[in-house]
């Protein structure tokens, strides 16, 4: 009884050994990591995401993230071309390959990828703005962007990763110069205001020139219709003339002067044995209108 208690005993143990071993040997493996395994110090196999048992102890593996990373290069002075010191930041996003070659070049190839990467970009940095001047250097962020780019991805093809992307976070001149700098832009901006202040007022002013010529227009065109008006009122008068006072130019210029006293408020005194139209007649020298009904 004594021996089937210590051999149930052992089986026990035995089994609960067994259990904590697979539960040791247990691996997940998320979906933005890929891993590699290792037995005894060698490279053993691939490992996707999911569910995975090593041997405790005598496997190890190793998790890679792969999804997108970035690295700040860290603030450093260069010395631009025209010798001023700047301070410089710029940050890199890169990412290591899915493939299990890539994965394992990231690993084997190289020591520390965002160690390497820092020095990498700070080195390539100093290399790049030492040719350019402080103002093309703000000015061209850019061409500096991609310069770098093409540097790390030269640089860095052995390691297994994928450069996604890099920035000029700043350059900062130093701060005198940071001074000048904002002087002058403030100067620029003061004269494009200038500038266009003088254009509004120079098409203000060429509107109303316009404007007046417009009106000097329409005051000439009424002038000349007037004048017309006036010529074709004579024209009119002196065909009339022409037809009714045919020899009777006295009598014309007799009617003439009645009608300009009368158009002046002239008074005129009507006797009491005489009628209006006579008088006017006599003032023009027509004969007047007898009285009664006599021929």
């Amino acid at each position: 009884m004594d021996t089937q208690s210590g051999l149930s005993a052992i089986w026990i143990i035995g089994a609960i050994v067994v259990f904590l071993i697979f539960l040791w040997g247990i691996r997940i493996i998320r979906p933005t990591h890929r891993a590699l395994v290792e037995r005894l110090g060698k490279y053993k196999k691939f490992a996707m995401p999911g569910f995975h048992w090593i041997i405790p102890i005598i496997d190890r593996m190793v998790s890679i993230n792969i999804t997108e990373t970035m690295v700040g290069a860290e603030p450093q002075e260069i010395i631009t071309n025209d010798n001023l010191n700047a301070t410089v930041d710029a940050q890199i996003y890169y990412k290591i390959k899915q493939d299990e070659e890539s994965v394992k070049k990231s690993q084997y190839n190289v020591n520390s990828i965002e160690y390497q990467i820092v020095n990498l970009t700070r080195t390539t940095l100093r290399n790049i703005l030492g040719t350019m001047t402080l103002k093309s250097a703000n000015s061209e962020r850019g061409r500096i962007n991609k310069d770098l780019i093409d540097i790390l991805v030269r640089e860095t093809g052995s390691w297994g990763i994928e450069i996604v992307r890099a920035e000029l976070k700043e350059i900062d001149p130093p701060k005198d110069v940071q001074e000048t700098m904002n002087k002058i832009v403030k100067a620029e901006n003061e004269k494009i205001a200038a500038v266009d202040y003088a254009t509004a007022a120079e098409t203000t002013a060429d509107g109303e020139k316009r404007a007046a010529i417009k009106k000097a227009e329409g005051i000439k065109q009424s002038q000349i219709l007037q004048a017309e008006g006036e010529a074709e009122a004579i024209r009119l008068v002196n065909e009339a003339a022409n037809k009714y006072f045919v020899g009777n130019a006295q009598i014309l210029k007799r009617l003439e002067t009645v009608q300009a006293s009368l158009e002046q408020n002239t008074k005129i005194v009507v006797p009491a044995d005489q009628e209006l139209v006579n008088v006017i007649g006599d003032m023009a020298g027509i004969v007047p209108v007898k009285k009664g009904g006599g021929q």
